[in-house]
Formats: structure tokens, C-alpha cells, sequence
């Protein structure tokens, strides 16, 4: 394929897409995959590094077809080391999240909203445009913690 036909392919899934800030940290160019992955699903993203005093949601996405919210907790794994992405979503993590989420939905009047935890791991070992590897695990946890009925 021409170089210039890779350019207008490029040009058009940033716009459609999302682009990926090519100087940005590791950790937030995986985060702007993850996003670019979730549209391409059908998915709509509302916000992106959704932070409070207590935590911080790396995206949050809706599925109109279902009705859902959905909570993605992103990991990049940048080195060659062994191991998985996800596997750093301890259970720890997951109560942060799931707290972070009960304020959000709290904040927005959302609650009784049909949720779900995902998580998407990116592998991202070099300067590359794009990730090696990215997987999405749609419902990796449930809500975690004491209080979770409102």
C-alpha cells in the first residue's frame, strides 16, 4: 500500500477514533488506546482520567444499545518483563475503583444505573504509533467493598 494511502487511513482513525498523543507517558498514550479500542466497539466515552479526592476512573463509557455504564481501569505494561497488565488490578484496586464509581454515579444522580468493571491491559514496549497488544476484559470485577447499595 502507498505511503500516502497510510497517511489518509491514519488522518481518518484519529478523527474517528481518537488520537494518540505519540509524546505523552506510557501510561497515557495506553489510556488513548484503550479509549480508540472502546469506540471502535460502538461504544460511547464520556470522560477520560475522571478524578476526585479519592481516586481516579481511567475511562468511563457508555453502551446505549445496552443501557450500561461502564468503568475501565486501563493497565500498560511497557518493559519486556514476564507477567500481564491486568494482573496489577489487585483487590485493592478494584475497591478504589469501585468506590471512585459510587461517587461518580453519586455526583452525576446515575445511581441504580446498571454498571459494569472492565479492564484493558496494553502492551506498549517500544516508541511504536500503536500498542503490540491490547486486550479487553469486559466485566473483570464486580463492585468491591462495604456500602455498595447506594
Amino acid at each position: 500500500m502507498p505511503r500516502f494511502i497510510h497517511r489518509i487511513r491514519a488522518a481518518y482513525v484519529d478523527w474517528r477514533y481518537g488520537r494518540i498523543d505519540l509524546d505523552a507517558k506510557v501510561g497515557k498514550k495506553g489510556e488513548q488506546a484503550a479509549a480508540r479500542l472502546l469506540r471502535r466497539k460502538g461504544l460511547t466515552v464520556i470522560a477520560e482520567s475522571e478524578s476526585d479526592r479519592g481516586g481516579e476512573i481511567d475511562l468511563i463509557a457508555i453502551d446505549e444499545r445496552k443501557k450500561i455504564i461502564i468503568f475501565v481501569e486501563v493497565k500498560t505494561h511497557s518493559t519486556t518483563k514476564p507477567g500481564h497488565p491486568a494482573e496489577r488490578v489487585d483487590e485493592a484496586k478494584q475497591g478504589r475503583v469501585s468506590r471512585a464509581a459510587m461517587r461518580y454515579l453519586k455526583r452525576k444522580k446515575l445511581l441504580g444505573t446498571p454498571v459494569r468493571f472492565d479492564v484493558i491491559a496494553v502492551w506498549w514496549h517500544t516508541d511504536a504509533p500503536e500498542p503490540n497488544k491490547i486486550e479487553h476484559y469486559e466485566a473483570a470485577f464486580e463492585c468491591t467493598g462495604d456500602f455498595q447499595m447506594f
